[in-house]
């Protein structure tokens, strides 16, 4: 028995994307025949179908489909594998590929990646900005080396990833000038039910640490009068900043606009006058099976020592 190779997997993974022998061949850059070959010697070499063959078109089988999850698995660790041989020359060349929610990408990673490349300049990091809830996917599914996030990570992803601590914040509530609490220090709990509310999406880690502090103090997300919203911190903080209703937003977002006094904070406090606050941690995510590189292991390192900067 010959066994699978790499080439076959790779031509079989093209075939099952696009369901069409020709497509392949030219994503591929070989030629119909090369491709048709490579199917053929998998289907005779283990006596099974691959592919239906209907008329001029396929539809991939049950067997195709096994080996497309299990082949797309044996591709990705060769490539974490080829990219771990490549970084053994003294962290000299590679790519570092990172997730990360908004506000942690925007406010409080930058200066972290700034200190990465000045210590490996040839390094390439590739960081992709997203909600929580996709960071959280793409690095249970390899699509990043590490994921960082300030929301909560799904029951149903918690036994994939690997969760630590790498940083913290806080949300606070503010209001814009026209806002009838812009001159106000502080609101009861019961008065956060008498204004207009603008929120992020659900997948927001915003959104879920503002909603479980809700929760804690005995207000259901229902009982406040949402007219916004947005997918963007960004957006939230301009609707507001023009008179538009009041947000929970991460301090580090707003520390221009608290200085230039066209936003400001109100603090909460519950019926013994204690101000309630709600605190966040920042998260490093990683893969508890996938292989770490070399890179990954030396950015959580640099990660773990500046993390409470």
């Amino acid at each position: 028995m010959a066994g699978m190779t790499l080439d076959q997997l790779r031509v079989f993974l093209a075939v099952a994307e696009h369901l069409h022998f020709t497509r392949a061949a030219e994503t591929l850059y070989i030629t119909q025949p090369a491709v048709s070959a490579a199917i053929q010697n998998l289907e005779e070499e283990y006596g099974i179908k691959l592919f239906h063959r209907i008329g001029r078109h396929i539809e991939i089988t049950e067997a195709g489909k096994l080996l497309q999850v299990e082949a797309q698995k044996i591709l990705d660790q060769v490539t974490l594998t080829e990219r771990g041989l490549r970084e053994l020359n003294n962290l000299q060349r590679g790519e570092l590929k990172l997730g990360s929610s908004l506000t942690i990408g925007n406010y409080w990673l930058p200066n972290k990646l700034g200190e990465f490349q000045r210590r490996y300049p040839k390094i390439s990091v590739n960081c992709t900005l997203a909600n929580t809830e996709d960071i959280c996917v793409g690095t249970a599914t390899g699509q990043f080396d590490l994921g960082l996030v300030e929301g909560v990570v799904s029951p149903s992803l918690k036994s994939t990833l690997e969760q630590e601590i790498v940083g913290s914040d806080r949300l606070v509530i503010v209001v814009g000038k026209s806002h009838p609490w812009f001159e106000r220090v502080e609101i009861s709990l019961t008065e956060l039910t008498t204004t207009d509310w603008v929120m992020r999406e659900s997948g927001s880690g915003t959104q879920q640490r503002f909603e479980e502090a809700l929760q804690n103090w005995g207000i259901a997300l229902s009982q406040l009068n949402i007219i916004l919203i947005l997918n963007s911190g960004e957006m939230v903080k301009a609707v507001v900043e023009n008179g538009v209703g009041a947000t929970a937003i991460s301090e580090l977002m707003v520390e221009k606009e608290l200085q230039l006094d066209t936003l400001r904070t109100v603090e909460v406090i519950d019926n013994s006058s204690t101000i309630l606050e709600i605190c966040r941690p920042f998260l490093k995510l990683k893969h508890r099976q996938r292989f770490q590189t070399r890179l990954s292991q030396t950015f959580e390192s640099l990660l773990t020592l500046t993390g409470a900067e």
